[in-house]
Order: structure tokens, then sequence, then C-alpha cells
């Protein structure tokens, strides 16, 4: 029987008797910020906006060479109107690019839409409805593009230069090879892309609000991260959970919706439904999304690395148009341009590419155990 006063026994000591403990745990120190001008030094790198630097040398040379006519403003507008519909173009290509996906028949596409718009607005339909129509047309090859490449499961390089193929063949089968003209296509339809606002006809503002909305989207949205995944290690991105063929499906249709719309504003700008207005625009859209993968993000296609592609070449060919350059020169210049993009842009996403690789390991290993 325990006494008043008496003494109770000794409890067990805890298990951590002995050990000095340090009372709770503080959160680990965040990691030093850089200071400003080692922030400004890195993002000024010429492997970040190398095509800056040669942008500004381009400039240079031409301001040298033909000082009367380059160094005005004027050029520079010539420079952002000219390029506009290229940017447009260049844009619509970016997402399935980030995808891993090839889509060859953007220029077709293109045609395609600003043929059928103009077909409508020449039988004196209603505005609307004509660029209804041709948004639709674009719609639907967009979606033939995802099915020939998604669920059927061909590359998409050889499925959409075929599909491309074949829209060239209804573009012929149903204008003969003729443009369409009429008095309606100087009207109101001519305001979509001729219209001028500070100086700057409207396809420049067009290009720079599609650009804000690929930047958004890529840069600050979980979609956007899932297509950079699709893209560099598609295998890795499926282990993860991220639905690889519905994420190229429907950059696939998206391309061809934003193909079609830079169809339409080019018809509108050249007030005529060409059946080749789309071609020139093939290789100078490739060279700007893949130089632009160079810029900013380090292999990664990006709207703003484009953006700034799109005025390095707009520059070049327009400073060799001033200088009165043979007509081969701008293509010469574009496709050294393009070739060096893809060097490093191949350079580049190999590297990243091999860290992809790294993690998917690890991650294989961890789900593994």
């Amino acid at each position: 029987m325990e006494t008043v006063g008496a003494m109770k026994a000794p409890e067990m000591a805890p298990a951590t008797a002995g050990k000095v403990t340090a009372g709770p745990q503080q959160p680990l120190p965040a990691p030093d910020r850089p200071a400003l001008p080692t922030r400004i030094a890195r993002g000024m790198a010429f492997d970040k906006i190398g095509a800056i630097y040669v942008w500004a040398i381009i400039a240079l040379v031409f301001a040298i060479w033909i000082p009367d006519r380059f160094p005005q403003y004027a050029t520079v507008k010539q420079v952002l109107n000219a390029n506009a519909i290229t940017a447009l173009a260049a844009l619509s290509i970016t997402i399935p690019l980030t995808t891993r996906t090839f889509d060859l028949s953007f220029a077709f596409t293109m045609t395609m839409a600003g043929v059928t718009t103009s077909h409508f607005v020449a039988a004196g339909s209603p505005l609307a409805i004509a660029f209804g129509a041709g948004m639709v047309v674009a719609l639907l090859i967009g979606l033939v593009n995802a099915i020939v490449v998604v669920v059927m499961r061909i590359d998409s390089f050889i499925a959409t230069l075929a599909t491309g193929s074949l829209i060239q063949a209804l573009i012929t089968m149903a204008t003969g090879d003729t443009p369409i003209q009429s008095i309606n296509l100087a009207g109101p339809f001519s305001k979509i892309g001729q219209t001028e606002f500070l100086g700057l006809t409207l396809p420049v503002y067009y290009a720079l609000i599609v650009a804000l909305g690929i930047w958004y989207l890529l840069e600050h949205t979980a979609t956007g991260r899932r297509l950079y995944a699709t893209g560099f290690n598609p295998d890795a991105a499926k282990l993860a959970g991220v639905n690889v063929d519905r994420l190229r499906f429907i950059s696939l249709v998206v391309s061809g919706v934003l193909s079609g719309f830079a169809g339409i504003v080019l018809a509108s700008t050249l007030q005529s439904g060409s059946p080749t207005a789309g071609d020139p625009y093939l290789l100078p859209a490739f060279a700007a999304a893949f130089l632009g993968a160079t810029q900013l993000k380090h292999g990664r296609f990006n709207a703003w690395g484009t953006i700034i592609a799109v005025l390095l070449l707009g520059t070049g060919t327009t400073g060799l148009a001033l200088a009165n350059a043979p007509q081969w020169a701008a293509n010469m210049f574009v496709g050294v341009v393009l070739i060096a993009a893809l060097a490093v842009t191949g350079i580049q996403r190999r590297a990243t590419t091999g860290r992809g690789r790294f993690a998917w390991a690890r991650l294989r290993r961890a789900k593994a155990a």
C-alpha cells in the first residue's frame, strides 16, 4: 500500500535520453538569391538570347550597307507588317512541336481556309458566315491530322505531308489553279488584314495576342508543363500519368485552327483567294519555330522565342530586298538560319532529354521498390 509522501518509482527514460535536442525543428533557410547583376548577366547570356545579338548585327550590317534606306522608322514598320503573317504561321505550329509532333500541312490549311472564305465572300455571303466557313474547314483539317497521327499511329512527318498533298489536290479541284477575285473581297473583308492602328496593320496585333495566349498556356498552366513533358520524354510522361495521346490530338487540332485563321488574314490582306497563298510560309515558319526554340528556354519551343526569330528573319529578308539583292538570296538566308537553328536545337534537346531520361530511370526504380 502506497503511503502519503512516499517517492514514486522513477519513470522510464525516453529513447532520446542522453541525446542533445535542438528544440522544435526549424525550416531550412531558403537558398540565397543571386544578386541583381548576376541575374541580369545570366539572362543576357548568348545561349539564351543569342538571336537578339545576331539580329542586332544583321541590322548594323544593313545600316552600313544601305544607310539611305534601312535605318528608318518606315523600315521598322515594314518589318513588322510584312512578317505578321509569318509570325501567325510559326505560332500555329509551336504547340504541336512542343509535343514533338510535326504539322507539315499548315501551309495548305492556310490556303484552304483562305480560299473557302474568299469563295463565300465573293458569292455575297455575310462576312460572319464566310469567316466561320473558313474556320470550320481548318478545324476539320486539324481533326483529320489528329486522327491520322494519333489514332492511326502514323508518323506525323509523313502523315501531315500526305494530308497536305490531299488538301492541295482539293484546292486545285475547286479553283482550277485560278485565284478567286471579286469586288466583294475589297469590302469589309479586306479590313481584317489591312486596317492600320498606330501605323501597324491588325495582323501585327493578332500575332501579339496569339503569342500571349501560347506563352501563358506553356509557361503558367499544368497543361503547358504536360505538353513539354510529352515532347521531351513521352514514356516518362505516360509513367507520370500524362495522357500523351490526348495532348498530341488537341495540339494538332489547335494547329489547324490557328493555321486557318492565319490563312483568312492572309486572304484578306491579298484581297484574293490564291490557290498557292500559303506555300511561301512553309520554310520561314519552321525556321522561325526552330530558331525560337534556341532562345530563352534552351531547346523548348516557346512563343517569345518564335517572335524574336520571326523579327530576325524578317529583318534579314527586308534588308536584302532594300539592297536589291537577287531573289534567291532571301531563300538562301532563311535556309542557312534553319540549318543553324536545327543544329543548336538538337544539341540543347539532347542535353535536356538526357536529364529527363535520368529522372525517368529514378522514377521507375522508385515505383518498382
